[in-house]
């Protein structure tokens, strides 16, 4: 069975820090790039940030630049999103996936990286407030 399951979400105060964690299963975990993506109440669900397979490019929407790190472990099939300086603005419904295209510059080349396979999770709810 085909298993995205989000944790580490929560209330935190406004500056504080959130881990977020996401364990896969019943997948080739290294074929995919990955990603969290986060739906705000009344808005769409939208990116935040993606990590290439091998894990050594991970790019991020300009809001959350300098405060979020995502990471993987493969051994582990297992990715994380390390959230500093929270805001109330980034109160939302978190969610992993799998599958989601990554494009990024090496070496003067574009690369991208996408399973033809989209899979989410449940998501997990992170309120950021006072």
């Amino acid at each position: 069975q085909v298993q995205l399951v989000e944790s580490g979400g929560g209330l935190v105060q406004p500056g504080g820090s959130l881990t977020l964690s996401c364990a896969a299963s019943g997948l080739d975990f290294h074929n995919y790039p990955m990603a969290w993506y986060r739906q705000a109440p009344g808005k769409e669900r939208a990116l935040v940030a993606i990590v290439n397979k091998v894990g050594d490019v991970a790019n991020y929407v300009d809001s959350v630049k300098g405060r979020f790190t995502m990471s993987r472990d493969n051994a582990r099939k297992t990715v994380y999103l390390q959230m500093s300086r929270l805001k109330s603005e980034d109160t939302a419904v978190y969610f992993c996936n799998a599958g989601s295209r990554i494009e990024y510059f090496r070496g003067g080349w574009r690369h991208w990286e996408e399973h033809e396979r989209q899979v989410w999770g449940q998501g997990t709810l992170v309120t950021v407030s006072s």
